[in-house]
């Protein structure tokens, strides 16, 4: 039975949104196609009919991943009264709830040391879907050109990834929380220089 092009991709995209969580939650190496094929209820032969290898969808699902992120930090601005555009993407990221949701949270805290670990070429392209993550979350730092509001953006979002992936880490949950408060703080003074 053929399926019409719109079906195709929406099991793509579905396939794209389950590997996103699933990589996010256990990395590359512990999310096995097969598993993720089998708990989408589709055939594991039927994976390739969408990607060519587990390489491409792990590019693909950290893409989906950072737009997913870059989303919530563009709605987080749109309801932040004017002049608190930063501190609502620095409060939104740093959030408790965002600390204990791996699988739906940030792609970098949680991809990144596995990331290095491939080749220069696979390496570029994770670094091509991050550098436009840091341009839009650019445009809400203060700098007096776009070269400095690049800079900041870059060392805000690898502090800031940084910081939840050592929150992550911490099992008592005041002490996580005052961890992520004062790292807010933190961030937001800096951001006001």
């Amino acid at each position: 039975m053929r399926y019409a092009a719109e079906h195709k991709q929406q099991t793509r995209q579905r396939i794209v949104r389950a590997a996103a969580r699933r990589f996010r939650s256990r990395g590359a190496e512990g999310a096995t196609i097969g598993t993720l094929m089998r708990d989408l209820r589709l055939t594991h032969g039927g994976f390739y009919r969408h990607f060519g290898n587990k390489e491409q969808l792990f590019l693909e699902a950290f893409e989906q991943a950072v737009k997913e992120v870059t989303s919530r930090a563009s709605e987080a601005v749109r309801s932040a009264p004017q002049g608190s555009e930063v501190k609502a993407i620095i409060e939104g990221y740093l959030d408790a709830g965002h600390a204990s949701d791996v699988a739906g949270g940030c792609p970098v805290a949680a991809l990144t040391t596995e990331i290095a670990r491939r080749p220069p070429k696979a390496r570029n392209e994770f670094v091509r879907v991050l550098a436009k993550h840091i341009g839009e979350v650019a445009k809400y730092l203060p700098g007096a050109t776009v070269e400095e509001r690049d800079r900041k953006a870059r060392v805000l979002l690898s502090g800031m990834a940084g910081t939840l992936n050592v929150a992550r880490v911490i099992v008592d949950e005041q002490q996580r929380r005052r961890f992520l408060d004062d790292a807010k703080k933190f961030y937001v003074e800096a951001m006001r220089r």
